[in-house]
């Protein structure tokens, strides 16, 4: 596989899901190699001349006043990590403590941060080699940076914590040693560089940004079928309503769902079954359109982050000089992973609206809670529940975390963002909107095997042909939860989506 070289100007947030999910092997340019070797030389000359910096020879947060001597520089850095290491709950995944390591090494490709190229290196080589830290997914404020899970991340770099290799979770040390990577001994400002910054926000939300862009393609796909399902009324896309109001994703999900229903005889022109559908299909453009401009917007904001100096204190290599500033601070991410959140939770609850719609035999027409023989047998009853409690449960995840602030380090730290909190409440809805999408994905094809087919559209048909490949419709009772596994597993392998688009070429998703 193909190097990404990092620059630190220029990665992208495909790239950087490249490398943390398909192991990517990555490299430095030649000129940010060369922007790490002279910052560094600008750190090494404040120690030596005995300037006081803040972090360099100083204590960190409330102790910034207590200058530290040359002689117990490493010290300073070393029990920086051993102390802040305290992070608490369940690992982060895999990927996104990959993404952590990256971020980092991209983040001093810059040349702002002052750590020695060997350090980087080691970086380096522990993702190119697979020894992925084991990061406690809790205890960061999201600012002073992400101090707690970073410091985790830096452990097994000197020799401590833990780390995973080729499947197992070893002692930190003997993970670099099985890798072939030499342990570091860390030196002047390099503790401080590694952890404080927004690595961990911003690698676990942007992990989930990507995500959630695939995700909307399948939530159109959804809506089409339900389309199909409940004969609707196809007026509400006319391209002439949308020019009208033209926001990007509600012109865009409007031109898709034309491309997926193209040919559609199931669905209906106004006044031919009803004069119009209820919001969650006549609506469906306006509402998934909302989340695609709020994902594509935390995109961008993502894409400068990946390419940002997060740490402190900045390093100048013109002047010379090391400034205390407040790069770190992780607000500027925490407010558009809230949003991103609450975008991706609307298309939840507008799915498991849709959901109630098809089993709801007073708003379908259909037999109730889609079975034929209702009272034998319960039917898709409880899947409706099931993606209510979803859909609920991501109403309470949705409550921004950055309004939240507590002050910490003596006060001295007196406002935070909660970043992380933010990133990682939006994966877990993530999660969670992904299995109610599962969820009508297979109601809606019950839903039109019910109604009888008189033939589907150019997108619509093969999305249901890759369901009813891994799920067949519902005769009697039987448990639903692996059918809800397998319609998952096709959202997660991308293989609805490309089937659609493989199957319609002219649809672009």
């Amino acid at each position: 596989m193909k190097n990404v070289i990092l620059t630190g100007q220029d990665l992208t947030l495909e790239e950087f899901a490249l490398v943390c999910r398909e192991d990517a092997p990555v490299a430095l340019s030649e000129e940010a190699k060369r922007n790490i070797a002279e910052s560094r030389k600008v750190v090494d000359q404040i120690v030596s001349e005995g300037r006081v910096v803040y972090g360099v020879t100083t204590g960190f947060g409330k102790f910034s006043d207590v200058v530290i001597s040359c002689d117990e520089c490493k010290l300073l850095q070393k029990n920086l990590i051993v102390t802040h290491a305290v992070g608490a709950g369940d690992p982060f995944p895999r990927d996104a403590a990959r993404g952590m390591l990256l971020l980092r090494i991209n983040n001093m490709a810059k040349g702002f941060s002052g750590c020695r190229m060997e350090v980087v290196e080691t970086l380096i080589d522990m993702l190119n080699k697979g020894v992925t830290p084991v990061i406690p997914q809790k205890g960061s404020l999201g600012a002073s940076g992400d101090l707690a899970p970073l410091a985790h991340m830096v452990l097994p770099m000197i020799g401590l914590g833990k780390a995973e290799y080729r499947g197992e979770v070893l002692d930190g040390a003997e993970a670099m040693k099985r890798a072939g990577i030499p342990v570091v001994e860390l030196s002047a400002k390099e503790g401080l560089a590694l952890i404080n910054g927004t690595p961990a926000m911003t690698s676990t939300g942007a992990l989930t940004t990507y995500d959630a862009l695939k995700l909307l393609k399948v939530a159109d796909i959804a809506a089409a079928l339900s389309f199909e399902a409940q004969n609707g009324v196809t007026d509400a896309l006319d391209e002439r309503i949308h020019v009208i109001r033209p926001h990007k994703g509600q012109m865009d999900t409007a031109r898709i769902l034309r491309q997926l229903l193209k040919g559609s005889e199931n669905t209906t022109r106004q006044g031919e079954i009803r004069v119009q559908d209820a919001y969650s299909l006549r609506c469906v453009p306006q509402i998934h359109g909302a989340s695609k401009d709020a994902i594509n917007f935390v995109k961008q904001k993502v894409e400068i982050e990946i390419n940002s100096v997060t740490d402190n204190p900045i390093i100048l290599k013109d002047t010379l000089e090391g400034i205390s500033g407040g790069n770190f601070h992780g607000q500027p991410m925490a407010l558009p992973f809230d949003f991103l959140g609450i975008a991706v939770a609307e298309l939840a609850d507008v799915s498991e609206r849709r959901i109630e719609r098809l089993v709801n035999p007073a708003l379908s027409g259909l037999p109730a809670f889609l079975t034929e023989n209702g009272g034998v047998n319960s039917g898709f009853m409880i899947v409706q529940y099931s993606a209510a409690a979803l859909v609920s449960e991501n109403k309470v995840l949705a409550h921004p975390a950055s309004v939240d602030s507590i002050p910490s380090s003596a006060n001295q730290e007196d406002h935070v963002s909660m970043g992380t909190i933010a990133a990682r409440k939006a994966r877990e809805i993530l999660g969670n909107t992904r299995r109610v999408l599962a969820m009508e994905l297979m109601c809606v094809c019950q839903a039109i095997d019910m109604r009888g087919d008189k033939g589907m559209g150019a997108g619509t048909k093969p999305a249901y042909d890759t369901i009813r490949a891994l799920v067949k419709r519902l005769e009697e009772d039987r448990p639903l939860y692996e059918d809800i596994n397998l319609c998952e597993s096709t959202i997660l392998d991308g293989s609805l989506v490309s089937h659609v688009e493989d199957a319609a070429s002219k649809i672009e998703l």
